[in-house]
């Protein structure tokens, strides 16, 4: 099953992340939390690791349309946004909410996650 939409940006990694956070926010999103994958790993674990930031990115108008469908749909939000590099390559790749929200058997919410994911491809578009 495919969860995420995945582009490679002719962009720096620093570029993306600003790029990206920009682009969530012309689309109606914010970043709630920001996960420096590399310094964690590193802090953590001492090990060396790609540049990787996870983005936890949140429309308030549509979480606030899922909540009111589903209460414990608060455990697959917000919407992860993913930018890293491999090979010297930068990838920017959304979850599609369409897919981890299909186990959820609500109609009304999967029509809110397919929004949502629409808006999500539009930010990745943009890059």
């Amino acid at each position: 099953m495919q969860y995420g939409y995945t582009k490679k940006v002719p962009l720096s990694f620093k570029e993306a992340v600003l790029k990206v956070k920009e682009a969530l926010g012309t689309e109606g999103f914010g970043v709630l939390t920001e996960i420096d994958v590399k310094a964690t790993m590193k802090k953590k674990l001492g090990v060396d690791y790609d540049n990787y930031v996870i983005l936890g990115a949140c429309n308030p108008e549509f979480a606030h349309k899922a909540l009111q469908e589903e209460k414990e749909i608060g455990l697959l939000l917000p919407c992860n946004v993913i930018v890293y590099e491999d090979n010297s390559n930068v990838h920017v790749s959304a979850i599609l909410p369409s897919a981890a929200m299909s186990m959820v058997k609500n109609q009304k919410l999967a029509q809110i996650s397919k929004e949502v994911e629409e808006k999500l491809k539009s930010v990745i578009h943009s890059l």
